[in-house]
């Protein structure tokens, strides 16, 4: 005799809170930890307050599981329906946790209208046009998108204070390791630009940013200039540059719930790659890159 749909998914969601629990005590030591939650709606469940999400890997907390969430949003709860894709801020406190600040991913709208992006999964096409948004890099100075045409442009973002390591960190992890890499090359890295920015303007001042690219570069320019720019900018003009480049972000207390996003701009200011989420390695990305020598 074959085992029910519904034997089979509450043996999942069960397996899923043992593995929950035993994260949950292995951070007790921590009064609350915030990780952003990517994942597609099984069932809702209005009167309990609560979903089963099938969800995916939680970086540096759990892997991808099917589970039963309690949702503190209300009016986010009354507007889940099976089927939905939707990103939330999951929280973990001592031994409970839950679901807040529900983003539905099919209605591309927030949930409480609070700092997230209206559309924030809309990526621009390969082959895109790249705007000249205007920033500010590190030593204070004015800068543009347009005037690194010429040459293949590598951009990502962050933010200084990031917690996790296998998020901003680790960007600088593989843009040390790209630029490494291009150094044993010098006529090329002297035609090839990286360009890393913060989407916190109000803690990561230029100053900020100067000390914070000298910890990853060591203060160097092997190619005589720049060659990897820290930069931000108002509010304004970092909204404008994440949102086109599909970039989700949002305020959570003192830290920043955010996604991945790194692109490949080609020499003629168009996009060659998108690279999203933590997954993407150096090789690949030196492989585009030199595929995109000028």
């Amino acid at each position: 005799m074959k085992p029910s749909y519904l034997s089979i998914q509450g043996l999942v969601i069960l397996v899923g809170l043992l593995f929950l629990t035993l994260a949950i005590g292995c951070r007790a030591k921590s009064s609350e930890q915030r990780y952003l939650l990517h994942g597609i709606v099984i069932s809702v469940d209005v009167t309990a307050g609560n979903a089963i999400i099938s969800h995916e890997e939680i970086p540096g907390f759990m892997g991808s599981m099917t589970m039963s969430f309690v949702i503190k949003d209300r009016e986010g709860l009354d507007q889940l329906e099976a089927g939905n894709r939707v990103g939330a801020t999951l929280v973990v406190q001592q031994d409970q946790f839950w679901i807040e600040k529900i983003l539905s991913i099919d209605n591309q709208e927030s949930q409480d209208g609070n700092d997230v992006p209206n559309s924030p999964f809309q990526l621009p096409e390969l082959g895109t046009p790249v705007p000249d948004f205007t920033l500010v890099n590190q030593d204070g100075n004015l800068i543009r998108l347009h005037q690194y045409r010429g040459r293949p442009l590598l951009l990502t973002f962050i933010y200084t204070r990031c917690p996790l390591p296998n998020y901003c960190p680790l960007m600088n992890d593989n843009f040390t390791v790209i630029r490494n890499s291009l150094q044993s090359d010098s006529p090329f890295i002297a035609t090839t630009q990286m360009l890393t920015v913060s989407f916190d303007p109000e803690f990561d001042t230029p100053e900020i940013l100067r000390s914070y690219r000298t910890l990853w570069t060591g203060g160097s320019n092997p190619s005589g200039f720049n060659d990897w720019e820290f930069a931000t900018g108002t509010s304004e003009q970092i909204k404008k540059i994440t949102t086109f480049f599909g970039l989700e972000y949002w305020q959570e207390k003192d830290e920043i719930i955010h996604r991945l996003q790194t692109a490949l701009i080609d020499p003629n200011g168009r996009i060659f790659r998108l690279y999203s989420g933590n997954d993407w390695t150096p090789e690949e990305v030196l492989h585009d890159l030199k595929s995109q020598k000028p």
